[in-house]
């Protein structure tokens, strides 16, 4: 043995023993690295977070502006709607943080009860001293000084119902015929309820947002066709009858034939728009909400928006809800659990249906609808529903049930000893012995 070597050996046994690692040592590092990893679904919770709270933060500031002439002049409170939006916002994201971490699965059981609770409440608007009317329209229940707007829960209700109908009910999708009662009856009832309000816009929306969980669920879009048909020949009616609703029509066609009456909101909304050009007129400096342009902080806030923040608060809203949508639907097609798609894709056509339908009245695209811009313009009942249902989006996202981004598990690869092509997996030759001793 050579000197080199020999004190090596000399070496190796004068090193003091490694202290080995204790048990518990070795399943803390283990449960520390597992917590260290990305939970399936984190991107997309953050992401959807992160776009709720900026739109949500951009709809506070631009209320407090919007508000602040008709608040001080009709209630001696320049605060007045910053302060009751700041506590629905409140109430909303309480109820968005504990819902996303309320699973989502549980709530297949409560939705026909819910369903039920919704359509009750839509009936009790008509009902005299507990429904509160409004400028010729019954939307409103009245709880002291608070007041409850029974469709935008209706919104949410039908979505949890459609969305657990299918998923327990698959084979329904196959026929119009045969989804239509357990499916789209409810609905359409709810829908009908909320267009004799008259609140056409909602219904639109609820309409929309129907659609989109049937497409989302793969059926044949020719399927849709015949509610499409159904849904115009209704709205049609609800036109004719109501005159609020006709003049919305006349102005939409033709705004310039009575400036100063039906035409004058769309007219007035073109004028701020209009007059922010690329940067705005600046925060707080908008010249509109001083009784020029009606409901500026409600239904027309986007116009005050693009008159205060000019084209760039324009697109900071138009891309708040794309990223939005998209985001949504990634979750909805990422999603296993046939409940939680359906959900993800409802509550994403609900928001962003509902975003687009606001846009499009107050651009001149479509006539005024009434239909608030979500997450941005004043309300208590829509803000506390859409932070919910957002709630419920980011639990789909992250829920183990759903399975967001999982990788799928790829096959085992066959054995090199010729199992190559076996669906089975069994080794090579088995069964083949009886088979080869009845034969020999």
């Amino acid at each position: 043995m050579s000197t080199r070597s020999r004190r090596g050996e000399l070496e190796t046994a004068a090193r003091p023993p490694e202290p080995q690692e204790s048990k518990a040592a070795r399943l803390k590092k283990k449960v520390k690295g597992i917590r260290s990893r990305p939970r399936e679904g984190a991107y997309e919770y953050i992401f959807l977070a992160t776009v709720t709270m900026i739109v949500l933060a951009l709809g506070v500031v631009m209320v407090f502006s919007a508000s602040l002439a008709s608040a001080y002049f009709d209630n001696q409170d320049s605060y007045y709607f910053l302060k009751r939006e700041l506590l629905y916002a409140g109430i909303g994201l309480a109820l968005m943080f504990a819902l996303a971490r309320y699973d989502f699965t549980r709530l297949r059981k409560l939705a026909p009860a819910l369903m039920g609770v919704s359509l009750v409440g839509l009936v009790l608007v008509f009902v005299p001293g507990l429904g509160v009317a409004a400028k010729g329209a019954h939307r409103w229940l009245g709880f002291g000084l608070a007041t409850f707007q029974p469709s935008e829960f209706a919104k949410i209700s039908v979505i949890l119902f459609v969305a657990a109908v299918m998923s327990l009910r698959p084979r329904l999708l196959g026929s119009l015929r045969d989804m239509f009662v357990p499916v789209l009856l409810l609905p359409i009832g709810a829908c009908g309820l909320v267009l004799v309000e008259p609140d056409l816009g909602t219904t639109i929306t609820i309409a929309v947002t129907v659609a989109g969980m049937l497409v989302i669920s793969g059926i044949n879009l020719r399927m849709l066709v015949p509610p499409a048909l159904g849904a115009g020949v209704l709205m049609l009616i609800s036109i004719l009858v109501s005159p609020h609703q006709m003049d919305r029509i006349t102005a939409f066609l033709d705004p310039w034939k009575d400036a100063t009456g039906t035409g004058h909101q769309i007219i007035q909304s073109w004028v701020a728009i209009g007059s922010g050009g690329l940067s705005g007129v600046g925060l707080g400096n908008s010249v509109q909400k001083f009784n020029y342009l009606p409901e500026p902080h409600t239904d027309m806030i986007f116009s005050i928006i693009g008159e205060e923040i000019g084209i760039l608060g324009v697109l900071l809203v138009v891309g708040g809800f794309a990223a939005f949508a998209f985001m949504g639907y990634r979750i909805a097609l990422k999603c296993r659990n046939p409940f939680g798609k359906y959900v993800a894709a409802g509550i994403t056509s609900m928001m962003v249906g509902q975003a687009a339908i606001n846009l499009c009245a107050v651009t001149g695209l479509m006539p005024l609808t009434g239909v608030p811009l979500p997450l941005i313009s004043y309300g208590g009942s829509s803000l506390v529903v859409i932070l919910a249902s957002t709630g419920i989006l980011l639990n789909i996202a992250i829920n183990p049930r759903g399975k967001i981004a999982a990788a799928p598990q790829r096959k085992p690869k066959a054995a090199k000893s010729g199992n190559r092509g076996r669906g089975n997996g069994r080794p090579s030759g088995s069964g083949s012995g009886p088979r080869r001793r009845a034969l020999g």
